[in-house]
């Protein structure tokens, strides 16, 4: 199959269609492709423009502009999709497979970035930072006549336990700083299932014991709105949980509710189920809780790991046109 493909590519020179260059920041330079080819860049696509943008591309990339069967009936052409994410709902993948067309996404490049925010995410919370912060800047400091106040609490991290949903290279490099904390680290079962090895424990039982519940699971039905009421009833009073996974891992209704209710101590989250976050959001009802903190889905975001990414995905589209499929999405 992939001879047939590079023949096919190779016979006329390639067109190359990227629909969403602005979800990797202007001063983050894309390597140079290998081979001759001609390229549309487009900062961002429509949906009612996707079918013609790709109609006569024979690679398009793509971060969040969904490529769906519709569009891709017009695309006679197209030979690869790459996806400049690790995320891949965007793409119907089943669809590229009956058309012949690979898929590719990127891989382990947010290794540092993802788990230095979920941990500074819990630094944050842990601390009370924000809150301390946003009172000094409101006077609270003069006025409480003393070199310090208590209106927040601050609890050290060391001793403390991080539940951990998710064991792959963000839930173990995570593991790791938090154990260099003194942290005792416990890894989750899969919701529904038995533990597969000692290295994990049951999934209610990392709900009902962890000081700090941290996710990092692709959304797939199974895994949607896996955290909603009956999991914040068993949460500790003082449980933190941290989202830089996926928006819908979570029930957000169920969430307002656990923080208003105070069933638990508090959350950050880097991702909704809608993005960019609508002004009708559930978490607008929690802007002005303390114990809440959220951020726009930059958890990846450090420039270290966005030139990972970015060469990784020219990187991945020279090598299919070498005639070698890397990091292949399959169905």
């Amino acid at each position: 199959m992939v001879l047939v493909l590079w023949i096919i590519l190779m016979s006329h020179v390639p067109h190359i269609v990227f629909l969403d260059r602005a979800t990797i920041p202007a001063f983050i330079q894309l390597k140079p492709f290998t081979f001759e080819c001609t390229v549309d860049m487009h900062d961002n696509t429509p949906p009612n423009l996707v079918a013609e943008r790709i109609e006569n591309a024979d690679i398009v990339i793509t971060n969040k502009v969904r490529i769906d069967n519709d569009s891709l009936s017009r695309a006679s052409l197209l030979k690869l999709v790459a996806i400049s994410a690790t995320g891949t709902n965007v793409v119907d993948v089943k669809a590229c497979e009956i058309r012949g067309c690979v898929v590719s996404n990127i891989r382990n490049y947010a290794v540092n970035s993802v788990p230095e925010h979920a941990l500074a995410l819990i630094f944050a919370l842990r601390r009370s930072l924000i809150p301390y912060h946003a009172s000094v800047k409101a006077g609270r400091w003069q006025q409480s006549g003393q070199f310090c106040y208590f209106d927040y609490p601050i609890k050290d991290l060391a001793n403390s336990t991080l539940g951990i949903f998710g064991s792959g290279a963000l839930g173990s490099s995570l593991a790791n700083l938090a154990r260099g904390l003194g942290m005792k680290t416990v890894f989750a079962s899969r919701k529904g299932q038995a533990p597969r090895d000692g290295n994990y424990r049951p999934f209610d039982e990392v709900v009902e014991t962890s000081d700090i519940l941290s996710l990092h699971l692709p959304l797939t039905p199974e895994t949607r709105n896996m955290i909603s009421d009956p999991e914040f009833d068993r949460m500790k009073p003082s449980a933190l949980l941290i989202n830089t996974a996926r928006g819908g891992l979570v029930d957000e209704e169920a969430l307002v509710r656990a923080i208003k209710g105070k069933k638990i101590g508090g959350a950050a989250f880097d991702v909704v189920t809608t993005e960019p976050m609508p002004d009708s959001h559930p978490f607008m009802a929690l802007m002005d809780y303390p114990n809440f903190i959220l951020t726009p889905h930059v958890a990846w975001a450090s420039e270290e790991a966005i030139q990972t990414l970015a060469d990784q995905l020219i990187n991945n589209i020279n090598a299919f046109v070498r005639g070698e499929i890397r990091n292949q999405v399959f169905s």
